[in-house]
């Protein structure tokens, strides 16, 4: 495996990291593409798309050391490469390396103060997704979709998804702020905070902590429309 470097504290520092990381990984997924999909074959155990600091891409099994130097990727991106299409199982493998990238620059990010989180967002949000760049999608930025659903995830100011029907950047997080401010969680009754991932129930509309419905940002992005416990055990009961 390759070798990682020492853990980056400052924004800049980390900021480099992560467009160190998202390069190699872009490689892996675009230009570096046949070589990729070969090494990922269904037939290996749980493999990952990792990217390195040192712009270098390696499709491994997960680290063996617990916890880990960084948050691992998705596991088992082999598993699906034969039974969807080729472009289709890129989007998502994108979709999951957006994921990680992000939680990579937020776990050495952890101990940066809320402006300075917000100013490593702010400049991570300036460049394309790897999702955008490997489906050549360019979707605009801080425009109203127009769909009442909130059930898909949004990247906030901190790096964490958190359900929003509004495209968000760092500039709303004041704003989402006051605007949930008394709003409590459907599950546990606690208070709204825009540090967690949280999710609405299309149906009641109620808020929900995601670590109490079990929904991760990952997991809500291929959600349309989502029901809370409640919701599905009442549809289930007619």
């Amino acid at each position: 495996m390759a070798a990682i470097s020492s853990n980056p504290r400052t924004v800049e520092e980390i900021f480099k990291d992560f467009t160190a990381r998202r390069s190699a990984v872009i490689r892996a997924l675009t230009s570096d593409v046949d070589r990729f999909y070969a090494e990922c074959d269904p037939e290996k155990d749980n493999l990952c798309l990792y990217g390195y600091p040192n712009d270098t891409w390696e499709v491994t099994l997960p680290a063996e050391e617990v916890p880990p130097e960084v948050p691992e990727p998705a596991l088992g991106i082999n598993f699906a490469r034969d039974g969807m299409q080729r472009r289709d199982w890129l989007s998502l493998v994108s979709m999951h390396t957006d994921t990680w990238l992000l939680s990579v620059s937020f776990y050495f990010g952890a101990r940066l103060n809320r402006n300075e989180r917000k100013r490593l967002f702010s400049m991570m949000n300036e460049l394309p997704t790897v999702f955008e760049v490997v489906t050549e999608r360019k979707p605009l930025k801080g425009v109203d979709s127009g769909n009442k659903s909130r059930g898909s995830t949004k990247r906030s100011s901190d790096g964490q998804g958190k359900g929003n029907h509004r495209l968000q950047d760092g500039n709303y997080a004041d704003e989402d702020e006051d605007e949930h401010g008394e709003t409590l969680c459907g599950s546990c009754g606690g208070n709204y905070n825009a540090d967690e991932f949280w999710i609405c129930c299309d149906i009641c509309e109620r808020w929900f902590h995601g670590k109490c419905v079990k929904i991760t940002p990952a997991k809500a992005e291929h959600i349309k429309q989502y029901k809370c416990p409640s919701c599905s055990n009442k549809k289930s009961r007619q």
